[in-house]
């Protein structure tokens, strides 16, 4: 995500670098950059123009020109004029209500109901909430049906009505419903246009009068760009919803719509859709995005990821492997295992600080490690315990029954005993310096 803008922004900043003296002058020059840069993204012109006067303000009044690294401080002060772009501050979502009640709003085609389960989900699954979907998109029948299937992917009851084409009744009907089976969360999917209409708004407007929302929340396709903030301020003009949802950030490498949206309708992003997968949603922290955006990685974000699929005993007997010497080839898969379940693996690599730009041109898919596991499970048990009786003759045999060759897993055993090394001197608490330098030699892969 965001591609396109880290890269302009990262030229931006090189006319600085560039330059012997540092002068009023190049200083407007890297801002007038920067401003075409924003425009490039689709940002509103006002917006980028108040967002480059504020960095000169800042800029001058931190003496930038008189700084011993005065393009470092210029970072500075973008990252943080970014940040109070995008909100400031993390904003949570209010779930203060008995049950708490969460209406969708958007358009059409915007992720409301895919939107709907993946929050359901992550309701479920990190606050231990029971949330009930309810779905209010009676026009649509494939709506109904996408928001069962999701339902039952996830483990959470759907509450639907055949034959009730009023979203108010269903709405009001389903609340009644949560409190007898003792959910605490209703999430209410209501229908979108092709565009903004009359019948939707007063539809809509009637839901949210019938059941009072603890919380509205406007789902947008980010990749819309500027059309995504425009439909926003005609949304909460009407609903004066709580939250801003961008779905398919992944997918935009411009950032037009997260960096302009929070300024024209002063509502907070709360969340991101980055994949399609169920558990591919994010909580929106500005000040982690703006270090995204200018190449700095998410290394917060990262750990959080990692935590998630954190086992302590699990982590004890690894700790307690690598010390005695005998991490093997079945401790590897499920490393490999913990790694896959935190995302997409571009997308977690990219949090790490440097790595975004150095992973920009490559593609990498979810079947990233199929060929890794392909060796391994062509393994015998013992192998997979014993790797160093693994000579000429079983590495050939395990070549052929995973359909590789002699050199991949070669290449392999290299990788996972080096990466043992690593883990090892991790472990200990040995100096962190070596092991990234390690990492670093010119044409050594992993």
């Amino acid at each position: 995500m965001f591609e396109n803008l880290s890269d302009r922004l990262e030229r931006s900043f090189k006319l600085l670098k560039g330059e012997g003296k540092i002068t009023e002058i190049n200083v407007a020059e890297t801002l007038k950059d920067i401003r075409r840069a924003l425009l490039d993204a689709d940002v509103n012109f006002k917006i980028a123009k108040q967002f480059t006067d504020d960095v000169k303000e800042k800029a001058l009044g931190l003496q930038v020109l008189t700084a011993v690294k005065p393009g470092q401080l210029m970072v500075k002060i973008v990252k943080d004029e970014l940040t109070a772009l995008m909100g400031g501050k993390f904003t949570d979502i209010n779930l203060k209500g008995k049950p708490s009640v969460i209406l969708m709003a958007g358009l059409q085609g915007s992720g409301k109901t895919t939107f709907s389960g993946k929050l359901a989900l992550m309701l479920k699954s990190k606050k231990g909430r029971h949330p009930l979907l309810v779905a209010c998109d009676v026009y649509r029948p494939a709506a109904i049906e996408q928001l069962k299937v999701l339902g039952g992917q996830i483990n959470v009851p759907v509450y639907t009505e055949d034959g009730n084409l009023d979203p108010v009744k269903i709405a009001k009907n389903a609340i009644a419903e949560a409190k007898k089976q003792g959910n605490d969360i209703v999430i209410i999917d209501t229908a979108g246009r092709l565009a903004i209409d009359a019948q939707m708004m007063n539809e809509i407007a009637a839901v949210k009068a019938a059941v009072n929302p603890d919380e509205i929340l406007f789902v947008v396709d980010s990749m819309t760009g500027q059309d995504a903030v425009n439909t926003a301020k005609e949304f909460n003009d009407r609903l004066d919803f709580d939250g801003v949802i961008l779905t398919k950030l992944d997918g935009d490498t411009r950032g037009g719509a997260a960096l302009s949206i929070r300024a024209v309708v002063e509502k907070p992003i709360k969340f991101v859709g980055t994949g399609e997968k169920l558990d591919a949603l994010d909580v929106f922290h500005p000040d982690r995005m703006a270090d995204r955006i200018l190449g700095m990685g998410d290394i917060v974000s990262l750990v959080e990821k990692a935590q998630e699929q954190f086992d302590s005993e699990e982590a004890r007997k690894l700790q307690k492997k690598l010390a005695q010497n005998t991490f093997n080839f079945n401790d590897f898969l499920k490393q490999i295992s913990q790694i896959k379940k935190m995302g997409n693996l571009k997308d977690v690599v990219g949090m790490i600080p440097g790595m975004g730009k150095a992973m920009k041109n490559l593609d990498i898919d979810d079947d990233a490690f199929k060929h890794i596991e392909a060796i391994i499970y062509s393994m015998t048990t013992k192998e997979r315990e014993e790797p160093a009786i693994l000579n000429g003759s079983r590495r050939k045999r395990i070549a052929e029954g995973s359909g590789t060759n002699i050199q991949e897993v070669n290449r392999l055993l290299k990788q996972f005993d080096e990466t043992r090394k690593m883990m090892k001197m991790v472990s200990q608490g040995k100096n962190m310096q070596r092991m990234m330098s390690g990492m670093q030699q010119p044409g050594r892969k992993f």
